[in-house]
């Protein structure tokens, strides 16, 4: 498994947590607020493979391109960046030996957990 941290996907995060579209919400939020695989393929048939793609931070490089399995580490609900993905995203990228991704993670948790503090930006 050749998992790597896709730049575009994590340039799109920082422009949601700068343009405050992001859920502030709670560690365990994920397991109800990730897309199902249904939303995913409507998704992908409404905006292409490479608009998914700009949703997950890790991808694949060994797996087919054009799939969506080449794709993990999701951060969000194709709306809004989600605390709650970022940290369950952030647990398995450490599990996982992908120090990158993890990092990567950890800077848009701190950078979620900001906004929601001083109140700009962040909304439940």
């Amino acid at each position: 498994m050749t998992v790597q941290l896709n730049k575009d996907a994590l340039a799109h995060a920082r422009g949601l947590l700068h343009s405050g579209d992001v859920v502030a919400d709670e560690r365990d939020d994920w397991s109800e607020h990730a897309p199902s695989a249904d939303d995913e393929n409507a998704f992908i048939d409404k905006h292409g493979m490479a608009e998914f793609a700009k949703w997950h931070l890790g991808e694949d490089t060994s797996k087919t391109e054009g799939t969506k399995g080449r794709y993990s580490f999701p951060y969000g609900d194709f709306r809004k960046l989600h605390r709650c993905a970022v940290i369950s995203g952030e647990s398995r990228a450490g599990q996982y030996d992908h120090p990158t991704i993890e990092k990567a993670l950890k800077d848009l948790l701190g950078g979620i957990d900001r906004q929601r503090d001083t109140g700009t930006g962040a909304r439940r």
